[in-house]
């Protein structure tokens, strides 16, 4: 059955992130992810790993002002340098952490040409591959719905592969997020299963209202047993908001872990 792990940027969000990892390890959970480390010691992060017995699936790449909006910098043709510091500072993280996927985020479209936003996220993403390919980390995509967050670059499964075609690397893989690509494209169990190569990681939420699996339209039962018939053998990460506390809303995942 596939493997989930639980995403400490949306579940317990009534904890301190430190303290969201024993919560996950209390849960069940053998694995976490969530979207940034960088605001946290490196050894910090590493002893609550290593104390809880939990495995680092993912984070993502530094992502421009978060706080702020900002949403990635990917196709940013103006912030290449800062994106390749980023690419730096991930790897050390996850080096630290014994994380072996990072998420690189495309971000919001710039008001360059379009043209010009592609060969900027092309060359970041070229870049990026090489590097994390050296430090035995892969590389990977995450196309978004244009619901949640207008404007970003990279919305389906197919632009997001032929990007991937187009960087040429063998160390570039599609995320692939249940829950946007719903609201994207459907045809979820076909998508993944003819693409199965080329996903290593997925993540979830029910849709309408991106809380857990069973409380909107998404056959989660089918699918997971889908994932399952075909082989899958990545995480999946419980990226979604609780409909009341985590804690409350986790009896669907209780037979998987």
């Amino acid at each position: 059955m596939p493997k989930f792990c639980a995403n400490l940027s949306f579940l317990w969000n009534e904890h301190s992130f430190i303290d969201r990892f024993a919560a996950a390890a209390k849960a069940g959970f053998k694995g976490v992810e969530y979207l940034f480390p960088y605001d946290f010691d490196k050894d910090q992060i590493r002893e609550q790993l290593d104390r809880h017995k939990l495995v680092q699936v993912l984070h993502n790449l530094p992502a421009g002002d978060w706080a702020n909006g900002e949403r990635g910098i990917g196709c940013h043709p103006a912030r290449v340098g800062e994106f390749q510091d980023g690419v730096g500072k991930a790897i050390e993280y996850a080096t630290a952490l014994g994380c072996k996927q990072l998420n690189c985020l495309a971000g919001l479209c710039p008001d360059d040409p379009e043209d010009r936003q592609r060969a900027a996220f092309v060359a970041n993403l070229k870049f990026a591959a090489l590097k994390t390919k050296e430090a035995g980390i892969k590389l990977l995509i995450e196309p978004i719905n244009t619901i949640d967050i207008p404007g970003f670059y990279l919305n389906t499964s197919r632009q997001a592969l032929e990007l991937i075609d187009e960087v040429g690397s063998e160390n570039i893989f599609l995320q692939y997020d249940i829950y946007h690509m719903q609201i994207m494209e459907g045809d979820l169990a076909r998508t993944i299963e003819k693409n199965l190569a080329r996903i290593p990681h997925m993540q979830l939420a029910d849709n309408p209202g991106r809380n857990e699996p069973g409380t909107g339209e998404i056959n989660y039962p089918f699918l997971f047993g889908h994932l399952d018939r075909i082989g899958y053998a990545g995480w999946i990460g419980c990226e979604y908001k609780p409909k009341t506390t985590t804690d409350a809303g986790l009896g669907w995942v209780q037979r998987y872990l």
